[in-house]
């Protein structure tokens, strides 16, 4: 399958599960999409995971700028004030529009299950077509001698074991957002 196929099916299953999927050029991108949606929808609070220490201190210059606040680790003390979260994310499996996360540390773990929303940054080279082209990847975590996390990710949270109502958001974010970066770049 064509590298522009396997990006465009991962969209199109990301979608049909209510993910909203933009692309972006670079990770300034990303940080400013963080920025306007966090601002967009009322909140002042964003965390993030998977950044690299210049990363980290760019974003947190552009929540500065905003006047949000740039939640530091450990998280667990901020759990409940948790509203965006972005994440860089290991692969993307575009059969079913799921994101593959090593969700090991606590602090990712967190960042993702308690937040509002979550805005996950996938470059678009580490698309796969299907779960199982993940398998040497995933056996590498598995065989790590400390214990190891990993989360599939399909759409925002949703259950509908309640009474068979359909509700967003119990189990994790209620917002998925979803951006695929073109290029690994700063």
């Amino acid at each position: 399958m064509q590298h522009l196929d396997l990006i465009n099916l991962f969209k199109e299953k990301a979608e049909a599960v209510q993910a909203i999927v933009s692309k972006i050029n670079n990770m300034l991108d990303a940080f400013l999409y963080t920025v306007d949606l966090t601002r967009e929808q009322g909140s002042k609070t964003v965390v993030a995971t998977g950044l690299s220490a210049e990363e980290q201190a760019l974003l947190k210059k552009q929540c500065e700028t905003f006047n949000l606040r740039l939640l530091e680790f450990p998280l667990r003390s901020y759990a409940n004030e948790i509203h965006t979260s972005l994440t860089v994310v290991d692969w993307g499996v575009a059969e079913t529009g799921t994101l593959v996360l090593d969700s090991s540390p606590e602090d990712v773990r967190i960042a993702t299950m308690l937040a509002e929303t979550q805005i996950a940054v996938l470059p678009v080279t580490k698309i796969k077509l299907k779960a199982t082209d993940l398998e040497g990847e995933l056996n590498a975590i598995l065989k790590k001698e400390t214990p190891s996390y990993t989360a599939f990710i399909t759409g925002a949270s949703r259950t509908a074991d309640i009474e068979r109502v359909l509700a967003i958001g119990v189990h994790g974010p209620q917002e998925l957002h979803i951006l695929l970066l073109e290029e690994n770049q700063t």
